[in-house]
């Protein structure tokens, strides 16, 4: 990941003025996160971004003209280092992965706490993803109420090494690198490398998108320990 700017630029995204009023209020209160664009709906976003020059857009999901989930899928393919983090006032736990397959980088509920949205951001900025834990609940409830699938559909998954699947299964359980770090007696560095070697072998983005892999292919599944 490109190391990142000293203050993260922010581009908010949401057809409520008064939404955008309580974001920008919230986010120009941190000395390291600035405001540098707005937009009503998903299509005056892709036409702002280009501009905006953002690190991290806030995006609503629901919006006229063009919703989120498209509007973060065209700002993604044509501003690749531009991370999207996804704001529903509702637990619509439909739209968590087509988000995530849209380019999404993190799902959190616009009632969450300031305190934890610019938490998120910061995640987001450095190049790591995530979901609200809700969500994340929700997201691996639905994937397993669903039928098993034939695991060589997701190429990559039998070429994980035996440390790169305990890598991959304390990240499906929620834990940062520094976290996995202690549970395996490693060094936080080498977390790292075997994290970019799974999201290599995996095909994935980012963490989110391993994990979404690991569930549906059913390597990980619900409960596990």
């Amino acid at each position: 990941n490109q190391e990142r700017r000293a203050v993260i630029r922010i581009m908010l995204v949401d057809d409520q003025e008064m939404v955008r009023v309580g974001f920008r209020m919230i986010l120009q209160a941190e000395h390291d996160l600035t405001v540098v664009g707005e937009a009503g709906d998903g299509a005056a976003a892709v036409e702002l971004a280009d501009r905006a020059n953002a690190d991290v857009v806030l995006m609503d999901v629901r919006m006229p003209r063009m919703d989120g989930i498209e509007a973060c899928r065209a700002i993604r393919e044509r501003l690749p280092d531009t991370r999207v983090m996804m704001l529903t006032t509702f637990d619509l736990h439909d739209y968590v992965r087509a988000a995530i397959r849209a380019g999404a980088s993190g799902f959190m509920l616009k009632d969450a706490p300031a305190e934890q949205l610019v938490d998120a951001i910061r995640i987001v900025a450095n190049g790591d993803a995530l979901l609200a834990p809700s969500i994340t609940q929700a997201l691996i409830d639905e994937i397993a109420r669903q039928p098993e699938r034939d695991r060589a559909s997701y190429p990559g998954v039998d070429t994980l090494t035996e440390r790169e699947l305990d890598v991959l299964l304390l990240m499906a359980s929620g834990r940062s690198n520094g976290e996995i770090a202690g549970d395996l007696y490693l060094g936080e560095a080498t977390i790292k490398t075997h994290v970019g070697r799974i999201l290599s072998k995996l095909g994935a983005r980012d963490r989110v998108q391993a994990v979404v892999t690991a569930y549906e292919s059913g390597l990980v599944t619900p409960g596990h320990r």
